[in-house]
């Protein structure tokens, strides 16, 4: 049973973040352009490149701003509020994806996203995508679901299940199988969340 209202987005939801996993560029091409015979969305480049040099394919795939790991902790610890600030500012439409566990999860969330940039999140032209990353897949997707619907409110779908609003939206990096993707639905689905 679906717990959505529409399956538009879907090309989109299942992003490839395979590169990094690869044993090589080619295998990465390869891999990421299977994926792109059913989705839209990967931050696999080797697959674009396979794309291009073997099937003449100009754009096979998207993907949006994003943060690393990497490019959070250069801000420091205490700089998180201005590096997710300036990330905010500099993509003020469309999507933009956040990795929020670099220091603290729950911080991120309640604190930072959820309270002081509460207000800049709802008022962007676009959806903030948080991407939790650590822990259990599941569990993880189903506490920063909760957290951000507390913060900023959750409607129900047509199908009964609770949604987040437009301006903000959660994607798991980690740990991602397709055993991890069954658990993380049902999770949600059992939990109330679409």
């Amino acid at each position: 049973t679906t717990t959505a209202d529409s399956m538009d987005r879907l090309p989109i939801m299942l992003h490839d973040f395979g590169y990094r996993g690869s044993s090589s560029v080619e295998s990465a091409g390869i891999g990421g352009l299977s994926h792109l015979v059913n989705f839209e969305g990967t931050d696999t480049l080797a697959a674009l490149d396979t794309a291009q040099h073997f099937y003449g394919e100009e754009c096979a795939g998207f993907s949006i701003p994003a943060t690393e790991h990497s490019t959070m902790t250069s801000w420091g610890r205490n700089g998180e509020p201005a590096a997710v600030r300036h990330m905010l500012e500099t993509f003020p439409d469309g999507f933009l994806a956040i990795v929020s566990d670099s220091y603290d999860l729950f911080n991120m969330l309640e604190n930072i996203i959820g309270k002081e940039l509460k207000e800049k999140v709802e008022s962007r032209n676009g959806c903030l995508v948080v991407r939790p990353d650590s822990g259990d897949p599941a569990q993880m997707v189903l506490k920063t679901l909760n957290i951000l619907g507390e913060r900023f409110g959750a409607k129900e779908n047509a199908a009964g299940y609770k949604v987040l609003p437009d301006c903000i939206s959660v994607i798991q990096g980690d740990g991602i199988s397709y055993e991890s993707i069954e658990k993380i639905l049902s999770t949600m689905k059992e939990n109330g969340w679409s």
